[in-house]
């Protein structure tokens, strides 16, 4: 009997070896499938930190915007709390000072009163006097030391203040506050009361009531007040005359020249406009100013600084339409800044026959 060739890659070596490398990739592919899930895993779990820190940067983010916008509002409460303590502050030093004037404006008023009294004296002294003269024959008035000229005109150092009919003319503009300009400025601010307490416009009240004083009781009078308009202190007399003797009319001007408060500019040439409606001409006029008019008839159409030339213009208007053969008798409180004034008023007196003067601080 024939013995069987033994082989060596027989069929069940072969199945082995088969069995033994699907083995083997089965092996590897269930590694490579749990090391996959594995990275899927992972993957999910650094996707899921990299979305939580990115929510995280996102709320960083708008956090970082709140905490901006708290700091500019921050920043503006600041600023504005800043601002209200100056603010504060501020009104603190007003409230001192206003009521510093009120201090001020309470011992003003005190001796407003004071004064009131001693002028309401005065002009009880000046009725009385009136009266006796309007009793006695002789009625050539009060006069201080008098010489009689042409047309019965009165010399007073120089000053005419007789005549039949007399005009003074008072200067009312915001310069007759003061006598410098920075005073001017800082009067012209304060209350009505404090500007009739001023002290060139109380010397100015005191050379009226002192011309009043000196009037021929034969005489009529008028009395014109002037800014850059022209009104008569006695109410509905504008173009008339007043009787000297009548003392009513004379105390009704004097009081209404108290009551004036000084403001805006200066108009001459409007005042000698005013003066030639009177009916007769005056024979003799007696004007109290400060300075050179500001402006003409009105005032300019465009807004300027008006120098020395442009006063010296305005007040040779205003001369042109000063009547002929009528004295004008200058009282000139000087007033700061306008040099040309005393020469332009000293020439104009000087041509109609009238008297110019520029009294001391305690006159009269």
């Amino acid at each position: 009997m024939a013995r069987r060739k033994t082989e060596v890659f027989s069929m069940s070596f072969l199945d082995c070896i088969t069995c033994a490398f699907g083995s083997v990739v089965l092996v590897y592919v269930l590694i490579n499938a749990k090391g996959g899930l594995r990275a899927a895993t992972e993957s999910r779990a650094l996707q899921s930190e990299v979305t939580q820190l990115e929510e995280q940067v996102l709320e960083g983010y708008q956090n970082l915007v709140v905490l901006k916008n708290s700091m500019t509002q921050t920043e503006a409460e600041k600023v504005r709390t800043e601002g209200m303590g100056e603010r504060v502050l501020s009104e603190t030093e007003q409230l001192k000072v206003q009521l510093a004037d009120a201090d001020k404006d309470t011992l003003s008023r005190r001796e407003a009163i004071e004064r009131l009294k001693a002028d309401l004296k005065a002009l009880e002294e000046g009725n009385r006097r009136l009266e006796g003269a309007s009793e006695r024959a002789d009625t050539t008035g009060t006069r201080v030391r008098g010489f009689t000229g042409d047309g019965d005109r009165q010399y007073l150092t120089g000053l005419r203040v007789g005549g039949s009919h007399i005009l003074i003319m008072v200067d009312a503009s915001a310069s007759m506050l003061d006598e410098t300009v920075v005073n001017v400025l800082r009067m012209r601010n304060m209350s009505e009361s404090r500007k009739l307490l001023s002290e060139k416009w109380r010397r100015t009240l005191s050379t009226v009531d002192w011309l009043a004083a000196q009037l021929p009781l034969e005489s009529e009078f008028q009395i014109y007040a002037f800014n850059t308009q022209t009104w008569p202190l006695t109410e509905g007399s504008a173009g008339k005359w007043l009787k000297v003797n009548d003392p009513n009319a004379l105390n009704e001007a004097l009081t209404a020249l108290r009551k004036t408060v000084p403001k805006d500019g200066t108009s001459l040439e409007n005042a000698f406009i005013a003066m030639n409606t009177l009916n007769p001409k005056p024979d003799n006029v007696i004007l109290i100013t400060d300075g050179l008019p500001t402006q003409g008839t009105s005032a300019p159409l465009i807004k300027k600084t008006v120098d020395g030339d442009d006063r010296l213009k305005f007040f040779e208007r205003a001369i042109a339409k000063y009547p002929k053969a009528v004295p004008l008798n200058v009282i000139l409180m000087p007033m700061e800044g306008d040099p040309s004034a005393p020469s332009a008023f000293w020439l104009a007196s000087r041509r109609t026959g009238g008297s110019f003067i520029s009294p001391a601080k305690d006159w009269p």
